[in-house]
């Protein structure tokens, strides 16, 4: 797969640079960071302004390009014996999943498991999480109703993000614990939240329709620690 941007393209230098298998330069670099690709003894091509943008698909790569070996979405057995576990239902936007990684790994959740979609850029959530996919568990998982039953099933206490649910700041949680968030536009369903074993909500200080679906996972997983 191909990632750009600077952030990126240094994070992969320094962390996992067996991944990497090309790199492409469309601008000159620091001699120093220079000298450190060229120690890596990977293919460097130099690129034009036109086939720079055209592999970024017009996105700001910075001059920075990185071919790396493919990564893969972890399977659901690999997290089922987890402590905490974040559900994204039917998000889609990948600026707000690779945020909800970045946050989620920070905050000390052990997976994402993203659900009710049939696939996802892998490209742009390594871009949008500044890398964090590769420290944290991704799932993929094709039902949310199925994945909930599976969590229960397995001990884990499961908490829907919604409107009218209890104030996050007066509950207790479950040692084994799933939060499941709905999507941005149209939060989590009725009838998925009900299968939930509680609902869980963030309580305003001032009125307003709802936060953003990154900020909110990021406050709720904050809470739920």
């Amino acid at each position: 797969m191909i990632i750009y941007g600077k952030q990126i393209f240094l994070y992969i230098l320094e962390k996992y640079p067996d991944l990497i298998e090309e790199i492409y330069l469309s601008k000159e670099i620091d001699k120093k960071l220079f000298s450190k690709i060229t120690r890596l003894q990977k293919p460097i091509v130099r690129l034009d302004a036109k086939k720079a943008q055209a592999m970024a698909h017009g996105g700001n790569h910075q001059g920075m390009f990185l071919k790396i070996a493919d990564i893969g979405f972890t399977p659901f057995a690999e997290v089922k014996k987890s402590d905490f576990l974040l559900i994204l239902h039917s998000v889609t936007d990948v600026g707000n999943i690779g945020a909800i990684i970045r946050s989620a790994y920070a905050l000390g959740v052990d997976a994402v498991i993203v659900s009710g979609v049939k696939s996802l850029p892998l490209e742009a959530l390594v871009r949008t999480s500044s890398g964090a996919i590769f420290e944290l568990p991704v799932v993929l998982f094709h039902d949310t109703a199925t994945l909930i039953n599976e969590l229960k099933q397995t001990g884990f206490t499961t908490y829907a993000a919604a409107m009218e649910g209890e104030d996050v700041r007066e509950m207790t949680f479950a040692p084994r614990k799933a939060l499941v968030m709905g999507s941005e536009g149209e939060g989590l369903p009725a009838k998925l939240a009900n299968k939930c074993d509680r609902k869980v909500a963030i309580r305003m200080q001032r009125a307003f329709d709802s936060l953003n679906v990154s900020v909110a996972a990021a406050i709720l997983c904050e809470r739920m620690r």
